[in-house]
């Protein structure tokens, strides 16, 4: 199956989510959505990845068409990383359905 649109879900520390949306903008996303959460690790995942987990954390909710998801995940993994201040990881998860995102067939026909 084809799918046009994935979700992209990016965790960063609180206070780095207008971040990952310039980011995320630069790249072809054209909006998204921010959720506060708290995150919880064990000391041995900080040991491991060499990291402190700080428990105030947002996701970021970005659809974007199948074909820049590529770029956008590689932008927000440069500048907004796990190497970065605000810790980001993210990941993608193809959307098989949508409902009250504006499809190209509905926009080609708002613009004749």
């Amino acid at each position: 199956m084809q799918y046009k649109h994935e979700l992209i879900m990016v965790i960063v520390n609180s206070g780095f989510s207008s971040e990952v949306m310039e980011v995320a903008k630069k790249a072809g996303a054209t909006g998204g959505t921010i959720l506060h959460a708290r995150g919880t690790a064990n000391k041995e995942a900080e040991e491991f990845f060499k990291i402190t987990v700080e428990p105030d954390k947002e996701i970021i909710l970005l659809v974007v068409k199948t074909q820049i998801k590529e770029a956008v995940l590689k932008k927000i993994y440069e500048d907004v990383g796990l190497n970065s201040p605000g810790q980001g990881i993210a990941f993608s998860l193809p959307i098989s359905n949508t409902v009250g995102l504006i499809s190209e067939i509905e926009l080609e026909k708002k613009e004749e």
